[in-house]
């Protein structure tokens, strides 16, 4: 290998050179922050769930955004006392952003502040939301000018989470499930373009069935609007790991380590089986494909 084969290799990503030896270890001592939305863990009581998840180590809960604003000092005091924190508030809201109906987008800019305003006040790290379900009507077209409007609507939105003290956070979906925003690329994309640091984009292990490369699609949001992470099993959206060897996140877990991502992989899925049982496992699954993923 010539001097400038070297020298190039040695600026690749995860390519390890003396020089990179204390970045190395630092993204390999990157944690894994496993949470749960609220029906993952089993339980009657939102007591018990907690209770089952610090067995596990869990250490972020994802409640659902309705009527959060009438539960905030129930979740505090849930909390209180326990290593588990209020990771994403998963939507919630009523209406929808692209409404071309006022009334529709009315509900949609009401109920989303206050989900937002109840987020800040739980310390979660964003409340996540989708700019249009594919059944959702009347709704503006695919075109330039929807985008650039959105961009704007989300600046407004980003600016407002943002004096809560949170982010609003965009989520990519397949393409069976929403026409707008399918990959982790386009909603970093979008939440570049509405120049607002309370826009944040995540990805979501199941709806990444559209992506070329898990790998590729973190990195294509990279720790700047990387903001949170849903996980389920890749072929029925069940616990992970009941699908088998399809349930492969060591490459996607890479990049949450290349990246330094420090926010949280959550559990966003159905259970086929025992519900302690293969909750049990997936946590155990995660933890030994994060200790594979080697990201130098």
């Amino acid at each position: 290998m010539g001097t400038a084969t070297v020298a190039a290799a040695s600026l690749l990503p995860g390519c390890a050179s003396s020089a990179s030896k204390g970045e190395k270890k630092a993204c390999c001592d990157v944690p894994l922050n496993i949470s749960f939305q609220e029906g993952i863990a089993p339980g009657e009581t939102l007591a018990e769930k907690l209770d089952f998840m610090e067995s596990l180590g869990v250490v972020g809960f994802e409640p659902g955004g309705r009527g959060l604003k009438g539960r905030i000092k129930e979740i505090q005091d849930a909390l209180n006392g326990r290593n588990i924190k209020v990771s994403a508030i998963c939507a919630g809201f009523d209406g929808f952003i692209l409404s071309e109906d006022p009334a529709i987008k009315n509900q949609f800019d009401t109920t989303m502040r206050e989900i937002v305003e109840a987020a800040g006040e739980l310390g979660s790290t964003g409340v996540i939301m989708v700019p249009a379900f594919n059944g959702q009507q009347p709704c503006y077209p695919h075109t330039q000018e929807t985008r650039d409007y959105l961009c704007e609507e989300l600046h407004k939105l980003g600016e407002f989470a943002k004096s809560c003290g949170t982010t609003v956070i965009l989520e990519p979906l397949n393409r069976k499930e929403c026409f707008y925003m399918r990959l982790v690329a386009d909603a970093a994309a979008i939440a570049r373009d509405a120049n607002s640091d309370g826009v944040k984009a995540m990805g979501d292990f199941w709806h990444m069935q559209e992506e070329t490369s898990d790998y590729g699609a973190f990195m294509s949001a990279g720790k700047q609007y990387l903001q949170h992470v849903h996980i389920a099993s890749r072929g029925n959206r069940r616990m992970p790991g009941e699908d088998g060897e399809v349930d492969n996140y060591v490459e996607g877990f890479k990049a949450l380590k290349q990246l330094g991502y420090d926010k949280y992989v959550s559990f966003e899925c159905g259970c086929g089986g025992d519900r302690t049982t293969l909750v049990t496992a997936a946590v155990n699954l995660l933890r030994a494909q994060w200790e594979e993923a080697s990201c130098c």
